[in-house]
């Protein structure tokens, strides 16, 4: 089944195009990765998606319903903003932000019983945090408060996973354990999950697909396929020289011998 389908998608923020002749198709339980410049339009398409933005052109269809209705039913969409560093002050348990994420399904003006507490308990046992759900939110450490906010997301059972660049402020080896935790997941529960990265070397080992997006889509298909030097020049324009280093070209190498 298709899990999001869009059609010449384009979208304006204060009169001023941000998406343009955007069109995909994902199948369920697919792990796509839209990759590309700073002020691209990544967040504005995942916000499109799940129907927080109104296109100016375009349709988006998601599991063959509209999005804002999607939205309105709380229980397709799990999300996962940009990492933020909590304060330490932040008077919240870790339980109680993952229970913040039943939500979707017992309504807001419903507190969550036993049965969501002990959800959210499972999903902290799968991010390996149980042992840490009465410690304050803001006292955890930054890769914590990320598995933590996983948690959430997943707590309300979505069927697809929305990541909008969630490994900023993680350093390298805690980026390559997440992508490792988010594989496993899209296994386990056969989520579909869409991620935005700057990043495009990071993420081409463990997604299915990959869209590279600046305003539009200049390439779609395989991730080995992003790792093209006149793609990445599309994309990225005069500062693809600063991303041709010997990271990314050892990548394409072992996406190409996969």
């Amino acid at each position: 089944m298709k899990a999001i389908e869009i059609h010449n998608l384009n979208v304006k923020i204060n009169g001023k195009g941000i998406l343009h002749n955007i069109t995909l198709s994902l199948d369920e339980g697919r792990f796509l990765g839209i990759v590309g410049p700073n002020g691209g339009g990544k967040t504005t398409l995942l916000r499109a998606v799940t129907g927080l933005i109104k296109p100016a052109s375009g349709n988006i269809l998601v599991f063959g319903r509209q999005p804002q209705e999607v939205l309105r039913s709380g229980s397709i969409f799990g999300y996962l903003p940009q990492l933020s560093k909590v304060s330490p002050d932040f008077p919240v348990r870790v339980i109680d932000v993952v229970m913040m994420g039943r939500y979707g399904r017992v309504g807001m003006l419903r507190w969550p019983g036993e049965q969501d507490r002990q959800k959210s308990l499972e999903y902290l046992s799968v991010m390996g945090m149980e042992e840490l759900k009465n410690m304050p939110f803001g006292e955890l450490s930054g890769g914590q408060q990320q598995r933590a906010s996983i948690a959430r997301a997943l707590a309300g059972e979505p069927k697809i996973l929305i990541l909008d660049e969630p490994n900023t402020g993680i350093d390298v080896i805690g980026q390559e354990d997440f992508y490792h935790l988010l594989k496993g997941l899209q296994k386990r529960f056969n989520i579909t999950i869409l991620m935005a990265s700057h990043d495009i070397g990071a993420i081409t080992s463990y997604v299915d697909e990959i869209a590279c997006l600046n305003n539009t889509f200049h390439y779609q298909g395989t991730p080995v396929g992003a790792l093209n030097e006149s793609v990445l020049t599309d994309l990225y324009g005069k500062n693809v020289d600063l991303l041709m280093h010997t990271d990314i070209c050892e990548k394409c190498e072992r996406l190409r011998r996969l």
